[in-house]
């Protein structure tokens, strides 16, 4: 009975190659998901402030919608402000205290450079407003008067208006490690990253349509989508 078991049984290389290959093709899919090569090897905004990343993440997405509709949705982001679009569930689970919006409001929409961008109740977690190009390019990093951490951080959201009226969202992460152990946390940081990024393209993809029916049909752009 067992000789005929550890027939069945597959040699533990081809098990250990097996699973070494379905974690590259993994890694590979969830780094630049919805992008093309193109996309995901070209230059974007705020690439200067991590010139040497060991690591980068470039997401995509097609939206239904010009990127004027796209924007507000963009300019709002924020724990405080409109949340980020995602599971916001699974963030509260971990107390960041994050509700995304279901309208464009107005009073979230004056950005700019310098500005502090909140992830979390604690202001430690804050990102910095590294660019804001209106209507094109959002960029947020890790502000420069801040304790060194473990990696350096630049966070992009791009929109690229297409011939046809719809527009591709790009976004991009890009890490830059201070510690010989940080490869390590960020990989498993960035699976993470994958599950709650594709979503939150989703959800802005989906308020943005709304948002431009609801604009064609005359009810404005800071109307409910």
């Amino acid at each position: 009975m067992s000789s005929s078991l550890d027939g069945n049984r597959l040699p533990g290389p081809v098990v250990v190659a097996a699973v070494a290959a379905a974690g590259f093709f993994f890694r590979r899919f969830s780094l630049r998901w919805g992008a093309s090569d193109a996309e995901f090897n070209g230059p974007l905004p705020g690439d200067d402030f991590l010139p040497a990343a060991d690591l980068q993440a470039t997401r995509a997405i097609s939206i239904n919608a010009p990127a004027s509709a796209v924007w507000p949705w963009l300019a709002q982001m924020g724990q405080r402000r409109g949340g980020l679009y995602s599971y916001d569930f699974l963030e509260n689970l971990a107390a960041l205290d994050i509700h995304s919006a279901d309208r464009v409001h107005p009073e979230w929409q004056d950005l700019k450079a310098g500005d502090r961008f909140h992830l979390a109740p604690a202001a430690s977690a804050d990102l910095e407003v590294g660019l804001v190009d209106q209507g094109r390019a959002l960029v947020l990093r890790v502000p420069p008067d801040s304790p060194p951490g473990p990696f350096d951080f630049s966070w992009a959201f791009v929109l690229q208006p297409q011939a046809d009226g719809s527009t591709r969202l790009l976004v991009r992460e890009r890490y830059a490690y201070r510690r010989w152990w940080t490869a390590w946390m960020v990989e498993a940081v960035e699976v993470a990253s994958f599950i709650m990024s594709r979503r939150m393209l989703q959800g802005i993809r989906s308020r943005a349509e709304q948002t431009a029916l609801a604009h064609e049909g005359g009810q404005g752009a800071t109307g409910d989508p």
